[in-house]
């Protein structure tokens, strides 16, 4: 029985995934109807507030900068090596 006195009728168990599902659905259905809702929708809230005050990025954006960041290396090592064959040529 329930807080507020409602009760669930026992179904006949007929694989442990819709038991499961069910399961989840019943806390779903009893935490929508409790403090605990509210909490939540409060802490989201709060930490999305939070995160908007920081200089977040997705992670998308962070693999496309990594992306750029590894061909200005390998552009870097490049120019390196070709700055070091030139003055090893100009050195008699």
């Amino acid at each position: 029985m329930l807080q507020n006195g409602a009760t669930y009728p026992i179904k006949a168990m007929t694989t442990p995934l819709s038991f499961l599902s069910e399961l989840q659905t019943r806390i779903n259905e009893v935490l929508q109807q409790s403090p605990a809702k509210d909490l939540e929708k409060n802490m989201k809230a709060m930490l999305n507030q939070g995160f908007s005050r920081l200089d977040l990025l997705t992670r998308e954006e962070f693999e496309v900068q990594a992306d750029v960041l590894a061909r200005t290396r390998a552009r870097l090592e490049a120019l390196e090596a070709r700055v070091a064959e030139l003055e090893s040529r100009q050195k008699p």
